[in-house]
């Protein structure tokens, strides 16, 4: 039995998440934010974390550093509805050991824990990688500086806000 922590501000999804992994044998905690996440982490020192990357008071990526302060050895998964080159890329760097984009099944969440190295063999699609992820990098870029508002965002962008909702729906 592994011991994970689950750490996702979506109390419903948290709870759905938590009965899923409870039922394949493991020994759950979760928290809502980084400061509960830390106190949990200090008294039940989980082997795994999934930890979304967008919470109130905080972000999975702050929690990094924090929890491998704690326990060297903690595997820890960032879990994201918005998905970014760059956040994963620090994910990364801070000591996670995977980055995975909502919706994602159990299955996925286990498989990237159980998951030592990377794949030099995955196939590699030049066009998602030059056109469609700088569009939506610099989309997500342009709705987080205008704070999720769409209308503002589409009105940076130049493009019809119908428009903008339709190729979020693809991101998100």
């Amino acid at each position: 039995m592994t011991s994970l922590l689950i750490v996702e501000d979506d109390k419903a999804f948290c709870e759905a998440l938590a009965a899923s992994l409870g039922k394949r044998g493991h020994e759950i905690r979760t928290a809502h934010n980084v400061a509960d996440a830390v106190s949990i982490a200090e008294e039940f020192n989980p082997e795994w974390v999934l930890a979304d990357l967008k919470m109130p008071g905080g972000s999975g990526l702050e929690l990094i550093p924090k929890l491998l302060e704690i326990d060297s050895k903690t595997k820890i998964v960032i879990l994201t509805g918005y998905a970014g080159i760059s956040t994963a890329i620090e994910a990364i760097k801070l000591g996670a050991i995977h980055y995975l984009s909502k919706p994602v099944s159990t299955d996925e969440i286990i498989a990237a824990f159980d998951k030592d190295e990377g794949n030099p063999n995955i196939p590699v699609d030049e066009d998602s990688l030059t056109r469609r992820a700088a569009e939506r990098e610099h989309i997500l870029m342009v709705l987080k500086r205008n704070n999720s508002n769409i209308s503002a965002t589409a009105r940076e962008l130049g493009m019809h806000r119908r428009t903008l909702q339709r190729k979020l729906d693809k991101i998100r």
